[in-house]
C-alpha cells in the first residue's frame, strides 16, 4: 500500500553550496548525511550504477523530505530540463505570504521566470531556479478549501 510521497531527490554538483541554500535560505533541516567513494555495494545495487562515488544529504521541510545528491562517480551529464520536458521538471514549495518568499529568494540568489508571483484566484505561483538551475515552484494557496482537493469519482466529479 503506498501511503505518500517520502522525498524527491536531485542532483547538483556541489553539496555544500546546495546545502546553503536549500537549509540557509528555504529553511529545511539536514536530518542525514553520507558519503562514499566505490565502496558501497548496497547503494549500487539499490541505484543501479557501479562503483558510485557520492555524498548525499537528506533534508527535511515540514511535510515532506528533499534528498540532495553530489556524485562524483559516475559523473552527471549537464541536463537542464525546460518546464515542458519529459520527466520531474520541477518541485513545489508550499509557502504562505508568496510575495515576501519571492523577494527574501531573490535576495538569496533564486532567479524567477517573471518580476513577481502571478495571483490565479484563489491561488498564487511562480517558478525560479535553484544555484544549479532546478526549477522549484513556489505555491500558495489562500483558500483552505484548495488545500483539501478530493479525489474524482469514476464519472470524473468529486465525491
Amino acid at each position: 500500500m503506498i501511503v505518500g510521497i517520502h522525498h524527491v531527490a536531485i542532483v547538483v554538483p556541489d553539496l555544500d553550496r546546495a546545502l546553503a541554500f536549500y537549509r540557509d535560505a528555504l529553511g529545511f533541516a539536514v536530518v542525514q548525511e553520507g558519503d562514499w567513494d566505490g565502496d558501497y555495494a548496497q547503494a549500487d545495487r539499490v541505484i543501479g550504477l557501479k562503483k558510485t562515488s557520492a555524498r548525499i544529504a537528506m533534508l527535511k521541510a515540514p511535510n515532506a523530505y528533499l534528498e540532495i545528491w553530489q556524485y562524483r562517480h559516475p559523473e552527471p551529464e549537464d541536463r537542464r530540463s525546460r518546464p515542458c520536458d519529459l520527466g520531474y521538471p520541477h518541485f513545489a514549495l508550499q509557502v504562505t505570504d508568496i510575495e515576501a518568499e519571492y523577494h527574501r529568494l531573490a535576495e538569496a540568489g533564486m532567479t524567477f521566470a517573471a518580476d513577481a508571483p502571478v495571483n490565479l484566484g484563489t491561488t498564487s505561483a511562480i517558478y525560479g531556479k535553484d544555484p544549479f538551475g532546478n526549477i522549484i515552484e513556489l505555491y500558495e494557496i489562500r483558500d483552505p478549501a484548495v488545500a483539501q482537493l478530493q479525489p474524482r469519482t469514476e464519472q470524473g466529479e468529486q465525491p
